[in-house]
């Protein structure tokens, strides 16, 4: 039994994945209609209540996936509240290389130094979730990119500035990211480890990649600022060597191809259904 709290990009994809492998998954969202496929797929939906957690109906001593980005003071007490009225038996929490703050090279020996509110928020969740009783995984995730979500997106939008994103950053396709949550759910493996695929790039580069694939303009004629990444090298091979999980895509330009193919074979279905 799982319990996802934020049934968004990845755990939508996590929720995909488990149904598949005949796991019974629930999850508290906003808006249960948004997620009429995955609920025709055998996932339990119920609607998001803070403030009242028994109106959910979840199970407790469940195991719990947390990919819940950094939440308002008095939500992130109901929320944590509601997790420990829960009382699951494991917690793996998607955090951000955001907690290792200015560091450009980072492995799992790296020590978590946030520089900013968003990356001291992460961490004060970690150990919150560290210090509870449950087992638990902290997955320190690189940029997440997918169908319809990362620097292609971006480029399709217009939205790349000139001489922006050149410096080296990491990032991991949702497929394998869920891929890595989905065998930390189910293993016994604690601590904080940081999640990453191995290629990392400039954000310019991929653009520059992009343009020509997508037969768009090139990257430095776009002109909307965005805000810059910092660089950021990030090694996450010990924990997929510990869980066993091989990346289906360790390669931005496997990924990225693999993304707009989805995204076309989503525009066809919808062609489809609109007939």
């Amino acid at each position: 039994m799982v319990i996802i709290l934020g049934l968004g990009f990845t755990g939508a994809r996590l929720a995909g994945q488990l149904l598949r492998r005949g796991v019974h998954v629930s999850s508290p969202v906003r808006g249960i209609r948004r997620f009429r496929e995955l609920a025709n797929a055998g996932l339990q939906l119920s609607e998001l209540m803070l403030d009242h957690p028994e109106t959910m109906l979840l199970p407790r001593n469940a195991i719990l996936a947390h990919l819940i980005p950094p939440l308002p003071e008095l939500e992130n007490s109901a929320l944590r509240d509601t997790i420990l009225k829960l009382a699951p038996k494991r917690v793996v929490y998607v955090s951000s290389t955001g907690v290792y703050g200015g560091q450009t090279d980072v492995d799992w020996d790296t020590l978590a130094e946030p520089n900013d509110d968003r990356g001291r928020s992460r961490l004060e969740e970690e150990r919150w979730i560290a210090s509870g009783p449950w087992t638990s995984l902290i997955l320190r995730s690189a940029a997440i990119y997918g169908p319809g979500r990362g620097v292609h997106e971006a480029i399709r939008e217009g939205k790349m500035p000139r001489g922006a994103g050149s410096g080296t950053v990491s990032r991991i396709h949702v497929e394998d990211l869920a891929a890595i949550v989905e065998a930390g759910l189910f293993a016994d493996l604690q601590g904080a480890w940081p999640v990453a695929d191995d290629m990392p790039c400039s954000t310019s580069e991929i653009a520059r990649w992009c343009a020509r694939v997508m037969k768009l303009k090139p990257a430095g004629e776009f002109q909307t600022p965005v805000r810059p990444m910092p660089g950021r090298r990030v090694n996450g091979r010990k924990i997929r060597e510990i869980l066993g999980v091989e990346l289906k895509y360790p390669s931005w330009r496997t990924g990225i191809a693999a993304s707009l193919a989805e995204e076309a074979t989503q525009r066809l279905a919808k062609r489809f259904e609109a007939r």
